[in-house]
């Protein structure tokens, strides 16, 4: 089945279920260069919210129970990547694993799932088993040569948090491979120096293993560009650089890349509103396209997620071509 086909029979499905639309996103052209659309890479980057971690009495606190089920929560995350019909799409926060393999199987896409050492959704009342970083690609354009768990460190200690560092080729065209790191860092304030030193551990192996090949890097980094995770990846010996950043009017990340209101420890509603989320390029890369941040009357005032969208994560997607 086409994923044209597999979107229409599923927004057929959503719509017999009375769900609103979905937020409104297009890719706009970011380039003066017309490369064939069937030579581009689509990348997507999302963090999907684990199922396991969408509970809980101060999570989300102004978005409908009914949004948070997986019922319907499994219909909207199919529709975002359908919609987007990445050539690879990289994610955090996937305890539905065996689900997305299954689904997307059959619109001709394999992938690999590296597990969190210790997921916290294993905790949760009838949760659905751990989550990890997980990277799928449609096999008709990659081929995957090499898959590698990084469990990333902190001045050599080993954290729990992870990466997953894959090699894929072009297939048909020996000469065109390219690195894909997905990577989740650790969340919450305070954590500024861990996220750093999982980020330095991150580069370093790049370093050693990619060579001069392309290289992508997409993650949940729970950091803001102005802390110090950021700069060095901005400052990489790798040549970097960031997707949103690069193609901005002002070079600027956008407004929010998350949007979320939970109960805070004064019992009162906590409103988060931040960039964290990335996608990183090396510059034999270049792009052509970038999908669009969902306006903030588009969010909604309950914010993130909702009936409208599955997760308090916006997915970020380019379109890419090799130099």
């Amino acid at each position: 089945m086409s994923t044209k086909a597999a979107l229409t029979d599923l927004q057929n499905d959503i719509q017999k279920k009375k769900l609103p639309s979905i937020l409104d996103r297009r890719f706009v052209q970011v380039t003066s260069e017309c490369d064939k659309e069937e030579d581009n890479l689509t990348v997507m980057q999302w963090n999907v919210l684990a199922q396991g971690l969408s509970g809980g009495d101060d999570n989300f606190v102004l978005c409908p129970p009914e949004a948070l089920s997986w019922e319907n929560r499994q219909l909207r995350i199919l529709e975002e990547i359908y919609r987007v019909s990445p050539t690879i799409l990289c994610m955090q926060e996937v305890d539905c694993f065996s689900f997305l393999k299954d689904k997307l199987a059959s619109l001709g896409y394999d992938g690999e799932w590296v597990q969190k050492p210790f997921s916290p959704c294993i905790e949760m009342k009838d949760n659905m088993g751990p989550d990890g970083c997980a990277l799928f690609y449609l096999k008709d354009r990659l081929q995957m040569i090499s898959a590698h768990p990084v469990n990333l460190k902190d001045n050599g200690r080993e954290t729990n948090q992870t990466a997953l560092v894959c090699k894929l080729k072009v297939k048909d065209d020996d000469h065109k491979a390219i690195f894909v790191a997905v990577a989740h860092l650790k969340a919450k304030s305070g954590f500024q120096n861990l996220r750093h030193q999982q980020g330095k551990h991150l580069l370093e192996y790049l370093l050693k293993h990619a060579g001069s090949e392309p290289i992508i890097v997409c993650g949940d980094f729970n950091a803001s560009p102005k802390e110090p995770v950021y700069a060095d990846f901005t400052n990489s010996e790798l040549g970097l650089r960031s997707v949103y950043k690069a193609t901005s009017a002002d070079q600027a990340e956008p407004k929010y890349t998350t949007w979320k209101i939970r109960l805070g420890q004064d019992n009162k509603n906590t409103e988060s509103c931040k960039t964290i989320d990335y996608i990183w390029i090396r510059k034999n890369l270049k792009i052509s396209a970038v999908l669009t941040i969902p306006e903030d009357a588009d969010i909604g005032p309950n914010r993130l997620p909702s009936f409208r969208y599955p997760s308090d994560h916006l997915a970020l997607a380019c379109k890419l071509n090799f130099t």
